[in-house]
């Protein structure tokens, strides 16, 4: 019985052999046919194509046409493209401030980034870029239109895009500048305990500067923190960002090919530097990194998400050289990003908690003569301070840049909303 079994067994491993065996033959067989059609068709481009291409040229489209398929974010960067990464990624460069992508074939706006020359001239988020100057974006690479709209500081140039409830397109006209990016800034919000923080991209100092600005805020009672139009940055300054409020357990994983090869990033209590309520701002513009701070803060129920439903940009894209001097590389998508609880921000985005949409907060009706002596009085005393150049009026203004003012919260309808769940939290607690 058991020389019986043996052989069974034996016979079954062999079997099993054989099969790995012809699967790979047939594997190695079916890759070479591939190869072979590919050398053929480019074979056949070079030699009857109606215009005299070199080889070069037909293998760099080739390259890009490939790398266009797969999805959004992946590309072929050739020596020029690959150049103005290098630029881009210094940190200092001659462009509009504005973060865009592909969605359903159209390049559409991120985001534009707080403070820029696409900020400033009203550009939004949602936005669909039909024309950059007169040449349509239609059956555009991505990295060719990034690639048009950076260029030399001072020169002009002119965006026409759809805009979600506009009946006709809207040209916008933008003067180029040196893009310098502040990451961070807070003030404390007007005769209240409470800290604004806001975050226009993930830098590499960010999460060093939130920490700076919360240790030297020990009074606050609870945290804004503002990841409005931020269209993301570096993995590692997004996980610091959370590790600041939480003190244990995941902040985000991350999966390849193979679903086995997981790489998970963990919160630490040595980091955590405050346990006060937060109420996170979000909107269509929140993406990548942002999306993990919200998502990761949201699912260790370590605060409230305020606004409307982020990008959904969930991918993870890294630099491969393809050639001996890294002068030519792809950016090729590898991973996706899974928050806490498993889900993934790759085309769901994270849903707020509570939805505020964008625009002026309701106000009080005037329906009386409301100024008193008072305001007459203060009014007249800051009014001979200024006659006088009094230091302590220069000291006041200087002050009041770092408060966030009760006439700047009326016009942003989101973060009176945050304001008040924040206020509830703090009650609660």
């Amino acid at each position: 019985m058991n020389k019986f079994f043996l052989i069974a067994s034996f016979l079954l491993v062999l079997s099993q052999s054989v099969i790995a065996k012809e699967e790979a033959k047939e594997s190695n067989q079916s890759r070479f046919e591939s190869l072979s059609k590919l050398t053929q068709v480019i074979g056949t481009v070079e030699k009857y194509y109606v215009d005299d291409i070199k080889l070069e040229e037909i293998v760099d489209k080739a390259l890009k046409g490939l790398m266009q398929e797969l999805d959004a974010h992946s590309t072929y960067l050739d020596k020029k493209s690959s150049k103005e990464m290098s630029i881009q990624t210094s940190g200092e460069f001659g462009g509009l401030g504005i973060t865009v992508g592909m969605r359903d074939a159209a390049l559409t706006v991120i985001s534009p980034i707080d403070d820029t020359p696409a900020d400033k001239a009203g550009v939004e988020p949602g936005d669909i870029i039909l024309k950059i100057d007169d040449k349509s974006t239609l059956n555009m690479t991505l990295d060719e239109a990034v690639s048009l709209m950076r260029g030399k500081p001072k020169t002009k140039i002119a965006l026409t895009v759809v805009r979600e409830g506009e009946n006709k397109p809207i040209k916008i006209d933008i003067v180029r500048d040196i893009i310098k990016i502040k990451s961070v800034f807070a003030k404390n919000i007007e005769n209240e305990d409470l800290l604004y923080i806001r975050v226009a991209s993930f830098d590499k100092n960010v999460t060093t500067t939130m920490r700076k600005e919360i240790k030297a805020n020990p009074k606050t009672k609870g945290i804004i923190l503002d990841l409005r139009n931020n269209p993301g940055g570096l993995l590692t300054q997004a996980i610091g960002a959370v590790d600041l409020f939480v003190d244990n357990g995941v902040i985000v994983s991350q999966k390849g090919r193979d679903v086995t090869d997981e790489e998970k990033f963990n919160a630490k209590p040595s980091t955590t530097v405050t346990k006060v309520p937060v109420v996170v701002l979000v909107n269509g513009g929140s993406a990548s990194a942002s999306e993990i701070v919200s998502g990761a803060l949201q699912d260790h129920k370590r605060a409230i998400i305020v606004g409307e439903k982020t990008f959904g940009k969930g991918s993870v894209q890294a630099i491969l050289p393809i050639t001996q001097d890294r002068s030519e590389n792809i950016k090729l998508t590898v991973a996706k990003y899974y928050l806490p609880s498993g889900r993934t921000i790759q085309a769901t985005g994270i849903t707020p908690d509570v939805l505020a949409y964008a625009g002026e907060a309701v106000k009080e009706k005037n329906s009386e003569f409301k100024i008193k002596e008072a305001d007459l009085k203060k009014h007249l005393e800051v009014e001979l301070k200024k006659d006088n150049g009094s230091k302590e009026v220069k000291e006041k203004e200087e002050e009041d840049s770092k408060v966030l003012t009760k006439e700047d919260i009326s016009k942003d309808n989101q973060l009176t909303v945050g304001i008040g769940i924040l206020k509830s939290l703090i009650i609660i607690k």
